[in-house]
């Protein structure tokens, strides 16, 4: 099968052909029809399987007929994250050139400016976030009583991240008579309510189990402690023959400890996590497309549909909390048709997040050994003891000078007796001291007492009173220490 059957537009298959593809995906070649007849649609399919062009591809011959009116988009894609969000609009650019199509990208983390002045000349295509498309929907700056069909992409994503009110309020905000596509890599409960609520009657597309892992990736685990990850990490990035990787963690903190130690080392990485903003995380997603960095150390942002051609090797740092989380981060690499492999660190504290990705994926994940090895063992030891610094001489006196020969010691018996020590001299007996007189010969010391009342010579003052058996003071006058300005008399 081709895109050609699947009844796409002359203008639209040129475009496909352009970009190097020829033959659609198991979950392309039950979407697109689908969507072309208009109806309904369920998509339940791993990442890396084709998911975004299952929909963008019909789409735009769907768009291609229809007039753009100011502030009401014609058709809305939601997003969970700005990463996919800009990743779907790029396909629009690409599989949309031979179309008259507009469209606009409503994202947080940049200026409103650009997304109202294109939202204010009319576009058949909105792609958002739900925080920055309630935003603008609050300030009256758009309408969504003109949208034709709504998308929403990665909605187990959704659940995670909070936004299924938010999904549930833009639904009920657009018009009844649209068409509504679903696409997840999961079916949990509540995204199955969800869709019972706002879709009509739709076709079910599962072309793998849910929360499947790619075949084309060889997943496993390894056991470690906690404190050997960055040892073990290395060893894999050295060893394991590893082009790119994508490295995850649970944390962002971790993420840039990560980033830090191994750029320290000597390795090409870079990093993305959720506290840099938008204009850092699409220079450091660049520069890992590029190739300038080969290596690439990010929290779970990067984990859900980003499509990064030639991805060799993902490494789960931590165990994911989240079971779901696991089969997007390996999802990564292993994409097109392409081998990849993923490991997952394991420690003891993650024995139950391992032990939920295991029963979520239906199979035990292999646990790396010695068969596993890319390298010959034998060389990395030999390297490893060659690269291993050698114990340097102890430095001596005569270094860099010309040592003489040293002469033998001879025998006790060889050498020569020790002349005598000459007698000292007896001390002389000191002659002894003399006697001091007993304590009582001696005159005593009057000692001055703290406790009695010192009046200065010359003052007329009367003495202060500290005695504790002093006479009580009548109540209401002062008992402490008495200025001498009250005894001035005032004539």
């Amino acid at each position: 099968m081709t895109f050609a059957d699947l009844g796409l537009s002359p203008e639209l298959l040129k475009a496909v052909e352009d970009a190097g593809y020829t033959t659609p995906t198991a979950i392309q070649a039950q979407a697109i029809p689908t969507v072309l007849m208009m109806r309904d649609l369920i998509g339940i399919a791993q990442t890396g399987t084709g998911k975004t062009a299952s929909f963008v591809l019909p789409m735009i011959d769907v768009m291609a007929s229809g007039r753009r009116r100011a502030l009401m988009p014609r058709s809305l894609i939601l997003e969970p994250t700005r990463e996919l969000a800009a990743q779907v609009a790029e396909n629009f650019e690409k599989y949309g050139k031979n179309h008259d199509l507009k469209m606009a990208l409503l994202i947080g983390g940049v200026q409103m400016g650009d997304q109202l002045k294109a939202l204010s000349d009319g576009v058949d295509v909105l792609i958002a976030t739900p925080g920055r498309l309630m935003d603008l929907f609050e300030r009256g700056k758009i309408m969504l009583n003109g949208c034709e069909l709504l998308v929403i992409d990665e909605a187990d994503r959704m659940l995670d991240m909070g936004f299924i009110p938010d999904i549930e309020f833009i639904c009920s905000k657009l018009p009844e008579t649209r068409q509504t596509m679903l696409f997840s890599a999961t079916m949990p409960p509540p995204i199955e309510k969800l869709s019972k609520k706002f879709l009509n009657n739709p076709k079910r597309i599962e072309v793998n189990r849910a929360a499947s892992t790619n075949a084309d990736i060889t997943a496993f685990k390894v056991p470690v402690k906690s404190r050997s990850k960055k040892d073990t990490l290395r060893w894999f990035l050295e060893n394991d023959l590893v082009e790119t990787a994508i490295i995850f963690a649970n944390r962002k903190t971790t993420v840039r400890e990560l980033n830090q130690s191994l750029t320290r080392f000597g390795f090409r990485s870079s990093e993305i996590h959720g506290d840099m903003d938008q204009s850092s995380r699409i220079k450091e997603l660049e520069r890992f497309k590029a190739g300038e960095v080969n290596i690439l150390v990010a929290s779970d942002v990067a984990a859900r549909g980003l499509d990064i051609k030639g991805v060799s090797h993902v490494f789960n740092y931590d165990t994911p909390w989240h079971p779901d989380d696991y089969v997007h981060r390996i999802g990564r690499t292993g994409r097109a048709g392409a081998k990849g492999r993923a490991f997952t660190f394991v420690s003891e504290e993650d024995a139950e997040a391992i032990a939920n990705v295991e029963k979520l994926t239906g199979s035990a994940i292999k646990v790396f050994g010695k068969e596993d090895v890319r390298v010959d063992l034998s060389e990395v030891i030999a390297k490893a003891e060659a690269a291993k610094p050698k114990a340097e001489p102890e430095a001596r006196a005569d270094d860099g000078e010309e040592r003489q020969e040293r002469k033998p010691r001879r025998a006790r018996e060889d050498r020569e007796p020790r002349t005598p020590r000459e007698e000292r001299a007896p001390r002389e007996e000191r002659s002894p001291r003399e006697e001091r007189a007993p304590r009582e010969d001696q005159p005593r010391r009057e000692k001055p007492s703290h406790r009695t009342d010192r009046v200065t010579a010359g003052d007329d003052r009367k003495p202060r009173r500290y005695r504790e058996d002093d006479e009580p003071v009548p109540a209401g006058e002062w008992n402490g220490p008495r200025p001498s300005f009250l005894d001035i008399g005032f004539g």
